[in-house]
């Protein structure tokens, strides 16, 4: 049995009365609020060009010369090689997560379009792309496609706490 902890006596119950009488009950408005900053809507044509653009990047027999030696990583020509090792440390953190567990590989390639296209759009500096490790067939072609990306500044494999080797992280070239 729930005892109940507050209870008002019959006087006090009738001085309530007596105090709230003649007012009348509020009316229930519902209120819209904004959001607090603007929130662009990309039309769904845009999102599929984007995709489509992207994915344009990656060739399957084009062969980057990317170090077989040690953890998959990649620095683009025209970027510091200090972010590598920012990278490897895991002084980034990724904002955005890709996960091509599943994935064909014409499918994961529209994926990766599509991240690069996003993290461009939404002005994400550091994304984690997770080919997990299979057959080992995204697991090799993921770094290839993604050197060959004009947009992505640099990549390494992930820190144990982004998913090892069976991820990577990756630098996107900021849209201005």
């Amino acid at each position: 049995m729930i005892k109940k902890k507050f209870m008002l006596s019959h006087e006090e119950s009738a001085q309530f009365k007596d105090a709230v009488q003649g007012t009348k009950p509020l009316s229930q408005t519902t209120k819209v609020h904004r959001p607090a900053r603007k929130v662009k809507k990309v039309s769904e044509e845009r999102l599929i060009q984007e995709q489509v653009d992207a994915s344009f990047y990656f060739s399957d027999e084009f062969q980057p010369l990317l170090n077989e030696e040690g953890a998959m990583r990649y620095v683009r020509s025209d970027v510091d090689h200090y972010e590598l090792k920012k990278l490897r440390r895991g002084d980034y953190t990724p904002e955005l997560f890709l996960d091509l567990h599943g994935l064909t590989q014409a499918q994961a390639k529209q994926e990766l379009g599509a991240l690069i296209a996003a993290c461009r759009r939404e002005h994400v500096h550091c994304a984690c792309v997770m080919h997990g490790h299979g057959k080992h067939v995204l697991k090799k072609q993921t770094p290839l496609w993604l050197a060959q990306h004009p947009d992505v500044r640099a990549f390494h494999q992930a820190p144990k706490e982004f998913g090892g080797d069976a991820a990577i992280l990756l630098l996107v070239e900021r849209e201005e």
